[in-house]
């Protein structure tokens, strides 16, 4: 369905008016800054009677199945990580009280089976989608991809600010321990080369814009 603003912006166009006077008449009536360049943006700028539509990314079976996987892969391959340095940290700084850590395995031997599977598969499914991107750089704009952005960027921040928290309301309490220090800032290290990557793959997503 074409709102008001489409039509508007549509129209302007045809009747040769600038991209600057549509945006200030559209200013003038109280439109947001986002959804003037978003109607805007929806027209290329072409030397043509008549606004020419840019061709509008589509969601197919697919491309969702891709990201799904991908970012599953992910979240598997940073929590098994960090069960994997948990347990590094336990046999390192034993807890004479829970002597019991150092003779089960199994929470290791999980860490290492995901990791061997996960990883390389969030790496190839990375490499994949990123050649279909430079293939078809319209693709970039693909809506599943930035809500699985925006979401890991959500759970990533919400572990950091969490993990934060935590080692405060240790601090004042007086209970810092050193495999407790190796703990955070392994979590934080994880959710913070996380956090980092995809909030620089979406600014380097804008400046291509």
């Amino acid at each position: 369905m074409i709102s008001d603003l489409d039509t508007f912006v549509r129209d302007s166009l045809k009747q040769g008016l600038s991209r600057d006077s549509v945006r200030e008449a559209l200013r003038s009536a109280r439109w947001r800054e986002e959804e003037i360049a978003a109607a805007l943006d929806r027209y290329a700028k072409v030397d043509f009677p008549v606004p020419v539509p840019k061709r509008s990314p589509y969601l197919s079976a697919r491309e969702a199945f891709m990201y799904l996987l991908l970012f599953l892969c992910l979240y598997i391959s940073a929590v098994s990580f960090g069960r994997l340095l948990f347990e590094f940290i336990n046999r390192a700084f034993p807890d004479p009280l829970r002597y019991f850590e150092q003779a089960d395995t199994s929470g290791l031997r999980m860490s290492v089976a995901s990791l061997i599977v996960a990883f390389p598969l969030y790496l190839w499914l990375s490499w994949l989608t990123l050649k279909a991107v430079r293939q078809d750089p319209d693709k970039r704009g693909s809506k599943i991809r930035k809500w699985l952005t925006y979401i890991t960027l959500f759970v990533a921040a919400g572990v950091i600010i969490g993990d934060l928290i935590t080692l405060l309301f240790n601090l004042l309490g007086g209970e810092l321990t050193t495999r407790f220090l190796l703990k955070v800032a392994a979590v934080l290290l994880i959710a913070g080369l996380i956090f980092g990557y995809y909030l620089w793959d979406l600014r380097q997503e804008e400046k291509n814009d």
